[in-house]
């Protein structure tokens, strides 16, 4: 392994390490976006008004429970007749993430909400804030601890999922664990696992400082 990673010819062009990377970022935030655009939402809502909270937590156990590689499979058959280019890869997939990355979202998004002081809400509402006051003034400042932890594990989600989905032909590090393994190199295989781990590893590194440059020091019970 440690001979394919000094083989500089794995590194660039349209199938090297780096484009693969580029790609597998691509996807991954492009599905993290749209899972923050239908997650967020609903979590804040349903931590804020107390209303759905059976209705989040059902829907959530439902999508975890997908089964994600037959699912990717499924939608590419639907999809193919739809599309004429390789957007019948990767809208399927994309969706697929998305499913999957909603639930921590949300998930997180209302554990926060519903767990802030009781007090300091009826403190904004004696100072006469509007609800929706409340909730961006109090409740998500209050909350960005779990909605930073629910996002992480989205993230780590969408991260290792899009490996899989190169099964579909989608591009990204999951192409040299696929290729890897239908030629049989198991070399190329093991450097795709760590490929992916190292990423998974480094966006959460990410996402963690911009946790700590976010939240409220005393959030955090930091000095």
């Amino acid at each position: 392994m440690i001979a394919w990673f000094s083989d500089p010819t794995h590194w660039t062009g349209s199938d090297g390490v780096f484009a693969l990377v580029i790609q597998h970022l691509i996807y991954s935030g492009v599905a993290l976006f749209f899972a923050c655009l239908i997650g967020l939402p609903i979590g804040l809502y349903v931590g804020h008004t107390g209303r759905g909270v059976v209705l989040i937590a059902g829907l959530a156990n439902a999508l975890r429970s997908l089964p994600s590689l037959g699912l990717i499979v499924l939608l590419v058959i639907l999809f193919g007749p739809v599309f004429a280019s390789d957007m019948a890869f990767i809208v399927p997939s994309i969706i697929v993430l998305v499913l999957l990355a909603v639930p921590p979202i949300m998930s997180g998004t209302y554990a926060g909400v519903a767990a802030v002081d009781p007090a300091a809400v009826d403190a904004a509402r004696g100072m006469g804030k509007r609800p929706l006051d409340i909730l961006f003034d109090v409740e998500l400042p209050c909350a960005l601890p779990l909605i930073f932890s629910g996002l992480r594990s989205a993230t780590l989600q969408i991260i290792s999922t899009a490996t899989i989905a190169a099964y579909v032909s989608l591009g990204g590090l999951g192409r040299l664990i696929i290729d890897g393994r239908a030629q049989n190199d198991y070399y190329q295989m093991a450097a795709g696992a760590v490929l992916v781990g190292a990423l998974a590893l480094l966006v959460d590194l990410a996402i963690g400082i911009l946790s700590r440059l976010t939240v409220s020091p005393g959030l955090t019970r930091r000095l």
